[in-house]
């Protein structure tokens, strides 16, 4: 037993001081204003559109109208004392068409955006890409293609040459897992293909990309930036302990976490991942020099995590549930692990189905630092969506949220306490919004959005976690 498990739960527990307080959201998410100041469309714009592939056939295109509400925003964010807010850019925003100059326009709102952070006294973390490809080079292929990462590469520039004066925390890409594998596997997220190896194709290319970013980014900022990319990396468990399970386990891992960690981190592709999935390509389009590229040092790594992820193997011909918490569908998001079966853990619930577990988090980080010793950790997205409802008096009461957010800001504590070099958090999300194949029917907010007002209402777990914010130190929703 560790130090900090022999804490009671009801005592305070201080964080460092420096500690990052934060809250993220996504471009597409909530800024609307789709076609505005010189904007296109992104593959997001296109899948929301196209009948059944979306909840209900709801559309970013208003979303929480973000784009013009984003002063109210930030006051918003400086009332719950948060300290740093995690956002990205809407790569059809500012390059429309995926490569040549930037429209300045699009420009002009996130330089507007950032500076009404840091007059709030919030440092803003920048993400280049949360999902949001530009159409047009969808239409060129998209991100199997190596034409993609080089413009993205680009595109990083463009971002930095307007934004480096200010911004100091960049991101390159949020869930490149979900970009590939949900995007071009299963086909839930758009673009909305199904070829698994039309993935793999896409997991290299968005590794590239990242790295073509890196040395952007390097090139274009001030030795202070910090620069990061935000993984969903999978705490991965196997069902029972049996030889089977553990190679479920070891396939999953190679495909859901190794894909991106290799490459980035260790300069190379994980040999049983180039073999699980050898019956489906031989690589050959990862060329001579790429995964020099795609090992670009950084100065933190950003962890996304909500949920375990437990396996078993089964055989050929049977049953092979599916219930990875990725949306379904009939094409499988994880090529090379035909053979696995997944089951959620039992226990409570989140209104996604998914289980909670923050002891699995706290594994997470403490795996993540013992394999990556001297990279400091951040907590860039982890939340939960519950069916919140307005009562009659006008407020919003969340308290299963907060205690899913206390939990997990608890693991959090303790791998801190156990050595993990965390440096902050950021819950998702900031406020309701469009949920992706969810549409508008999932809230992840912890500011209640009246779709049809666009009001703006903090639940009770906001408050909590501004008062957690304001003082540094964690205690139970119930002592505050």
């Amino acid at each position: 037993m560790t130090a900090s498990e022999t804490r009671p739960l009801t005592a305070g527990r201080p964080f460092p001081a420096d500690f990052l307080w934060g809250s993220a959201t996504a471009a597409y998410q909530i800024e609307g204003a789709v076609r505005e100041d010189g904007r296109t469309p992104s593959i997001w714009d296109t899948f929301s559109h196209t009948p059944g592939k979306v909840f209900e056939g709801h559309t970013g295109d208003v979303a929480v109208d973000h784009y013009h509400r984003f002063r109210d925003d930030v006051r918003l964010m400086a009332d719950l004392g948060l300290n740093a807010y995690r956002f990205s850019v809407s790569w059809s925003r500012v390059q429309p068409t995926g490569r040549g100059q930037a429209v300045q326009k699009g420009l002009d709102f996130y330089r507007r955006l950032v500076d009404e952070l840091l007059a709030a006294g919030i440092e803003p973390s920048l993400t280049l890409y949360h999902w949001d490809l530009p159409q047009e080079l969808e239409d060129a292929g998209g991100w199997p293609e190596r034409a993609t990462a080089e413009r993205f590469g680009d595109y990083a520039a463009l971002v930095a040459e307007a934004l480096g004066d200010r911004v100091k925390r960049w991101t390159t890409l949020n869930e490149p897992w979900c970009s590939a594998f949900l995007g071009y596997g299963s086909g839930v997220h758009a673009p909305g293909r199904t070829h698994p190896v039309a993935a793999l194709r896409a997991a290299h290319h968005l590794n590239l990309g990242h790295g073509l970013a890196v040395q952007a980014l390097g090139t274009c900022l001030p030795a202070s930036r910090l620069l990061s990319v935000s993984l969903n990396l999978h705490e991965i468990r196997p069902l029972t302990p049996s030889p089977e399970d553990r190679e479920a386990a070891r396939r999953i891992d190679a495909v859901g976490n190794r894909v991106w960690l290799g490459p980035m981190l260790e300069g190379t592709y994980p040999g049983d991942l180039l073999a699980d999935t050898a019956h489906l390509t031989d690589w050959s389009f990862v060329r001579d020099g790429d995964t020099a590229t795609t090992h670009q040092p950084l100065d933190l790594l950003a962890v996304n995590y909500y949920a375990p992820t437990v396996v078993s193997r089964v055989g050929p011909g049977a049953r092979k549930p599916r219930d990875d918490g990725h949306g379904g569908g009939a094409h499988s998001p994880w090529p090379g692990a035909e053979d696995v079966a997944f089951h959620r853990a039992p226990g409570e619930r989140t209104a996604m189905g998914w289980p909670v577990d923050a002891t699995a988090l706290h594994d997470l980080l403490t795996r993540t630092a013992a394999r990556y010793p001297g990279l400091p950790l951040v907590i860039s997205e982890n939340g939960a969506a519950y069916d919140d409802e307005v009562g009659p008096d006008g407020t919003v009461h969340d308290p299963e949220r907060a205690a899913y957010v206390h939990a997990h800001l608890d693991a959090v504590h303790r791998a801190i306490a156990d050595g993990v070099d965390v440096r902050g958090y950021f819950l998702w999300s900031l406020l309701d919004n469009f949920e992706w194949a969810y549409g508008y029917a999932k809230r992840f907010g912890a500011v209640h959005v009246d779709y049809e007002t666009l009001k703006r209402t903090p639940k009770s777990s906001a408050r909590w976690y501004s008062r957690v914010a304001r003082t540094g130190e964690l205690r139970p929703p119930g002592d505050l």
